[in-house]
């Protein structure tokens, strides 16, 4: 694909070679001259002299004098000239003979059924999703349109996935929540019988885990991404563009508002609330029922606002070495 297309296609301008072929994408430090990169701060905007990339994606205050595209945000356009270059090729439409499939399931013609998968009864799979090998679709799912669904994805009875959805290996969607009640000297289980619901454009890391509302729904918002192994407990409540990176457990009834931003190794107790922008720190945990406030940036053990958190940090530090700590 020319320098000149690629430019088209982001409707934005080029300098330099409009016809010289681009055939891959690489990082700039190791890129050749058929391939494209991007800069995306100021160093890289120092490593770019060195670098053989055929172009580069830049902002528009890189210097001229070579092949590039220029951009407002050369990484966000740099994903989406990957997705150009590499476009995804899905299995073609069909049902593999190995399949076992309810009477009463819809599948839509122009999906992809992979070999050794189960759908249940009063499923329904949307245009153009593909399903892959050893999948287990419960009873009552819908599935929307161009859903990418992994080999070995698991879903229980009664969950509801938007469009272009992308499911990785393992990940289970549905089962029982963590829900029991002290009866004597015994815990019983405390039935889920609620529903999961995810929103369009989310994906799901592999073996991560969305649990089944004890009663109501756990939902998650239009756009949000799981990373691996990330746990939603029962009840939880997920809003639009949240990020959620890996090792991260969320216990139940968690509100997690539109754009939160959640490290990874984090833990967030019991009903707490997380507004909307706020961003939490790899690896802190959130108390049950704490509210951490819209925008706000936080970090430790308990989390704590980021300045108070370096400081108790610093202050640690000079009580190890014997000088008193600041006021």
């Amino acid at each position: 694909m020319r320098v000149s297309e690629i430019a088209d296609h982001l409707k934005a301008r080029w300098e330099g070679d409009g016809a010289l072929e681009i055939s891959g994408a690489a990082p700039l430090e190791s890129a050749h001259g058929h391939e494209i990169a991007f800069v995306g701060n100021r160093k890289a905007a120092a490593m770019a002299a060195a670098s053989n990339a055929g172009c580069l994606l830049v902002a528009d205050e890189f210097p001229e004098g070579r092949t590039t595209i220029r951009v407002a945000d050369p990484r966000a356009a740099f994903a989406r000239v990957v997705a150009l270059l590499y476009p995804r090729h899905p299995p073609a439409p069909g049902i593999h003979p190995s399949t076992v499939i309810a009477d009463d399931a819809e599948i839509a013609l122009s999906a992809a059924v992979g070999p050794y998968t189960t759908v249940g009864e009063r499923t329904f799979i949307g245009e153009r999703s593909s399903i892959g090998a050893n999948c287990s679709i419960g009873a009552g799912v819908h599935i929307g349109d161009d859903c990418l669904l992994h080999a070995n994805v698991t879903i229980y009875g009664h969950v509801t996935i938007g469009d272009r959805a992308i499911l990785h290996s393992g990940c289970v969607l549905g089962a029982d929540g963590f829900g029991f009640v002290r009866a004597g000297d015994h815990y019983e289980k405390f039935p889920q019988i609620g529903r999961v619901e995810i929103g369009n454009d989310v994906e799901i890391g592999a073996n991560s885990c969305v649990d089944r509302a004890a009663l109501g729904v756990t939902s998650i918002g239009d756009g949000t991404k799981l990373d691996n192994l990330v746990h939603i407990g029962h009840n939880c409540s997920i809003g639009r563009h949240v990020v959620i990176a890996a090792q991260t457990g969320l216990s139940g009834g968690v509100v997690v508002e539109d754009d939160a931003v959640i490290g990874g190794q984090v833990g967030i107790g019991d009903k707490a609330r997380i507004e909307s922008g706020a961003v939490l720190g790899s690896g802190c945990g959130v108390l049950t029922s704490k509210i951490v406030r819209k925008g706000q940036v936080v970090w430790g053990t308990p989390a704590r606002p980021l300045k108070q958190y370096l400081k108790q940090l610093a202050n640690l530090a000079r009580l190890e070495k014997g000088s008193e700590p600041r006021p």
